[in-house]
């Protein structure tokens, strides 16, 4: 390829080199794509994904397809009308075929060290035969709607096991949607083949109590140097624990994991437990070094042989089922109270009544009420 200079039309045959325009015609013949000889063909656009039948989603999920279970979950997080719609009629499908599996939730403040713990468990389960699925409900940021959790990028030994399957599930910074999509993304999991499924909150709101509401067995990961971490852990949150785990016992830190998990036993004596006919005790492990991840998954299953031959077990998975019913039925009322044409037409008036002090809590709520109730039909 050749550059050359164009003298402009213009330009007087004696003018000054020095001062005259000289333009640059560019490259000759076609380059990037555009049209001239020796361009290459525009690359085509990229195919789109075919869409698939609810029996090709049932289908691929009982088959345990890695890829189609990660698209089914996809189908059950989309707020999209056709899109729930499907999702509603795969998951009936694939009903027959769940339940089957144990469900651990595990919450505690960051810097517990959770990640590292739920891969060293993963990753021996994964090692021992069990299939491991790991849900992360990761709450979306009210100001960036980003998400907080990165578990695919911290677990690099767990998501390179082939018998683990690692998910963070942004909940759009609602409980509701905590609760939908995390609850359906567990049955998929559960008809995929997976034994084993452990739930991740990130524990900075309630929606601890909503991981609590869709496992069977829930651990609470702590920090030691107890006395500060007791002052500032809710009280309920310690109630909804069936067993507190104190992480990085090792090193300089084991001491310190020895004296938190005493003053947690304390604790933890003075509080109804958790589950009927179990008592919640604190323990220690070591997640880097292994050190007490085979005592717990002990204890877990301890959990599991006790509750069963008690009924427990059953008892509360009843429970969930209908807590999970009324709770979507509630968020249903919800989204119809606040989208109705009445209540959206006068919502700003009573507000500003409200504000002004014109009105009171009382008096405005009885108007947006009789504003839902004036809907026809």
């Amino acid at each position: 390829m050749s550059y050359r200079k164009h003298k402009p039309e213009w330009a007087p045959e004696n003018a000054d080199s020095a001062f005259a325009c000289q333009v640059m015609t560019g490259v000759e013949g076609g380059h990037d794509g555009m049209p001239g000889g020796g361009s290459a063909e525009p690359a085509p656009p990229p195919a789109r994904r075919r869409n698939l039948s609810v029996d090709e989603y049932v289908e691929g999920v009982l088959a345990g397809n890695r890829m189609i279970l990660s698209r089914a979950i996809t189908l059950v997080e989309s707020n999209a009308a056709p899109h729930m719609e499907k999702a509603q009629q795969v998951l009936k499908e694939l009903l027959p075929y769940t339940g089957k599996a144990l469900r651990v939730g595990i919450t505690g403040v960051p810097g517990a060290g959770k990640s590292t713990f739920i891969e060293a468990l993963g990753t021996r389960l994964c090692q021992d035969g069990h299939k491991v699925a790991v849900l992360a409900v990761d709450p979306s940021s009210s100001v960036t709607k980003g998400s907080i959790l990165g578990d695919k990028t911290r677990m690099e030994t767990l998501s390179r096991q082939p018998r683990a399957f690692i998910r963070p599930s942004p909940a759009g910074g609602t409980l509701g949607g905590v609760a939908r999509k995390s609850r359906e993304t567990l049955l998929l999991c559960e008809a995929a083949g997976y034994d084993v499924i452990l739930v991740e909150t990130v524990g900075v709101g309630q929606s601890e109590t909503t991981v609590r509401s869709m496992v069977d067995f829930f651990l609470l990961m702590v920090l030691t140097g107890a006395g500060d971490e007791l002052q500032g852990m809710k009280k309920g949150v310690m109630e909804l624990a069936d067993a507190i785990l104190i992480n990085k016992a090792d090193g300089d830190n084991a001491q310190r994991a020895m004296v938190a998990k005493e003053d947690y036993e304390r604790m933890l004596h003075y509080l109804r437990p958790a589950t009927e006919g179990w008592q919640t005790h604190a323990y220690t492990c070591s997640a880097a070094s292994g050190a007490g991840i085979d005592s717990f998954w002990n204890t877990v299953k301890a959990f599991q042989a006790n509750t069963e031959q008690s009924g427990i077990f059953m008892q509360r998975r009843r429970q969930q089922t209908l807590s999970w019913v009324y709770s979507m039925v509630d968020e249903h009322l919800h989204s119809l109270f606040f989208q109705n044409q009445n209540v959206m037409a006068c919502r700003e008036a009573v507000e500003r009544e409200v504000v002004q002090g014109k009105i009171s809590a009382t008096m405005a709520v009885q108007q947006l009420i009789q504003a839902f109730a004036r809907t026809k039909g």
